[in-house]
């Protein structure tokens, strides 16, 4: 009876590590668990007995201290860091690793590798950040809020493509990757505008030196060097000099993606030879049914892992290492410690909230999100397809692309980002969230719907 039990207990352990292998690697899977962090975030920051104790956790020094009794030795590395900024500004550098290396490889051989492949969605990229930040700019020109205007000029890729899976193949599969390839460049575009716009006051003689740190390492991947160790070292030295050179420091994930090599260390040749030689030895081992895998199996099943890495490129393994890590732990994290809003009075909901001096947050970044980005998306693409610039995606028509359009007005992720940098007022802050969380959840209704209806009428047309 005892291994009867213990044998439907490791059964069902194993089918439950099945269905998360399963549920971990569905498309919508990472949307799903960024709108749960959500909804627990508001209600960790508005329950009475745990909204204390979140806003003082997020705000707890994490700074390593060094403090001799007689003040001779005072120094605190890094300086003013807390669970929030360890967050923002640590943990969201291998989400921004993670994005220059999708960037990387779709420009070197993915949906932006070439003109026309690249021109329809980086157009309709351009067109979806304009528009919503001349939106925003309507409402908030001239007022304290207008250095906002980056908030709703951001794209979710999580959740735009998760909704993307769940509506299944209402959708054209070239929408679809018009909409990925989309949302890439749209984060390039983002990751522009925080560097040139959201920095704080430049220290150049520390840019300086991560500059040549990024360019010593250019030279050492000129060279064909593939070990990991050079470029992770170097990674952490350039972190810590844009974090006090006032540059963001989560964009030094971005510049070190990009200097990650792509080729394998070994070639096709020299994996198929190898491959075979440690095949024909492990099948040389003798040893009866019972005994595989012996120690001396073991070895050779080890050198064959350690091969098949090796022929593959450095970023695609470092990109299907990091997945799964950013998508179910680090975006969740952020979520968590970004998506709090201490909801004190109805005001904070009120998105129609206006005054000369404060401006309107809620309905720049509402109407921007909800209106601006599905606008621009759509007449950067309309011009640039009869412009004859670039052509249609396959099996695509406009009202389906004005559909899909919608969702890219899902900002969340990137636009919170953008929100905590724009502002230093909490009060601003918080609007922005909540804004953003009602544009983002507008805009993904509206585009589900949309696409629900155009899809039920296309077989009449």
């Amino acid at each position: 009876m005892r291994l009867f039990s213990m044998y439907r207990w490791v059964r069902g352990s194993h089918k439950l590590s099945l269905r998360s292998r399963g549920f971990m690697e569905a498309p919508w899977a990472g949307g799903v668990v960024l709108l749960a962090c959500v909804v627990i975030a508001m209600l960790l920051a508005n329950l009475p007995m745990t909204k204390e104790y979140y806003h003082n956790f997020l705000e707890t020094d994490l700074s390593l201290v060094v403090h001799s009794p007689n003040g001779l030795i005072d120094w605190a590395f890094p300086q003013g860091m807390t669970v929030e900024k360890f967050i923002n500004d640590c943990l969201m550098v291998i989400f921004f690793f993670t994005v220059g290396l999708e960037i990387k490889r779709e420009v070197v051989n993915g949906q932006l590798s070439s003109m026309r492949k690249a021109i329809l969605p980086v157009v309709a990229a351009a067109g979806g950040m304009l528009c919503p930040a001349l939106i925003f700019a309507i409402f908030n020109h001239g007022t304290f809020a207008a250095n906002g205007w980056g908030i709703p000029t951001a794209t979710d890729i999580a959740f735009a493509v998760g909704i993307l899976s769940m509506l299944g193949d209402r959708v054209p599969v070239s929408l679809k990757i018009f909409l990925t390839a989309l949302a890439i460049a749209d984060d390039l575009g983002a990751i522009l505008v925080i560097a040139f716009f959201y920095g704080g006051e430049l220290q150049l003689g520390l840019l300086l030196i991560a500059l040549l740190v990024m360019a010593g390492v250019y030279v050492i991947y000129r060279l064909g060097e593939k070990r990991m160790i050079f470029y992770m070292l170097p990674a952490v030295v350039v972190w810590g000099l844009f974090y006090y050179s006032g540059v963001h420091a989560t964009l030094s994930g971005v510049a070190m993606a990009l200097l990650i090599p792509m080729e394998p260390r070994y070639s096709k040749e020299y994996f198929i030879h190898k491959m075979r030689w440690l095949k024909d030895h492990l099948l040389a081992v003798e040893a009866s049914d019972e005994e595989f895998p012996n120690e001396e199996h073991r070895f050779y099943l080890r050198q064959m892992t350690r091969l098949g890495a090796r022929s593959a490129g450095m970023s695609y393994r470092l990109e299907h290492a990091l997945a799964p890590y950013v998508t179910f732990l680090i975006m969740p994290i952020f979520a968590l410690a970004n998506a709090g809003v201490e909801i004190t009075s109805l005001e904070y909901i009120n998105i129609f909230h206006f005054s000369p001096e404060i401006g309107s947050v809620g309905m720049g970044v509402f109407f921007g999100l909800l209106v601006g980005k599905p606008l621009g998306i759509f007449a950067a693409s309309w011009l640039a397809v009869k412009s004859k610039m670039a052509v249609m995606p396959e099996g695509a028509s406009w009202r389906m692309l004005l559909a899909v359009a919608c969702l890219g007005g899902i900002g969340f992720t990137m636009s919170l980002f953008v929100d905590s940098l724009a502002y230093t007022d909490p009060g601003l802050i918080d609007r922005g969230k909540i804004a953003i969380l009602m544009g983002s959840t507008a805009a993904a209704v509206m585009g589900s719907v949309l696409i629900v209806l155009f899809s039920k009428k296309q077989p009449q047309e």
